[in-house]
């Protein structure tokens, strides 16, 4: 029997990728004035940040490319990028993947209890699977917001910033 959690995360995933599907990579790095980061950071934030929810506090293998990290931590931004960002059709696809992943590793795992619970940014203490997974539909609810509002700028031909790969 499925979980609602998957159908959740299924339909919040596929309309954050419908939202960027049509997207180039030129105006997935515009950095609306007034943001701090672009649509490419919150889909890549976005992917990090649920793979460490779903696989690492899970005690699973993580699916990370290199330098994943460095690039779409909480606290990172597209003006410290160093090094070559994947180009959106990559974030696209491993966001794509990444929630059949999930509800084929933690299907039957959804009840348990995490070896190490983890208190959030903003003071929520997650403790079991089902808890993480829910509090990933919150995280990309509130970041696919922010993508509509870049998107709808960047659109609309008002000032922004392209980030440049330095």
């Amino acid at each position: 029997m499925e979980n609602y959690i998957f159908k959740q995360l299924r339909f919040v995933r596929d309309n954050t990728i419908g939202h960027v599907a049509d997207m180039n990579d030129e105006s997935s790095l515009s950095i609306p004035e007034g943001f701090n980061n672009n649509i490419k950071w919150n889909l890549g934030h976005i992917y990090v940040v649920q793979e460490k929810f779903a696989f690492h506090f899970t005690g699973e293998e993580m699916n990370l490319p290199e330098q994943f990290t460095e690039l779409f931590s909480p606290g990172t931004k597209p003006s410290n990028w160093g090094e070559e960002v994947p180009p959106i059709h990559e974030l696209i696809l491993l966001l794509e993947n990444q929630v059949c992943r999930i509800e084929k590793v933690l299907n039957f795992r959804i009840k348990e209890t995490v070896e190490q619970p983890y208190t959030t940014s903003t003071g929520l203490t997650l403790s079991t699977v089902e808890e993480f997974l829910s509090f990933c539909l919150y995280h990309e609810g509130m970041h696919f917001d922010v993508i509509k509002s870049i998107k709808r700028i960047v659109q609309s031909g008002r000032k922004s910033e392209v980030f440049r790969e330095k």
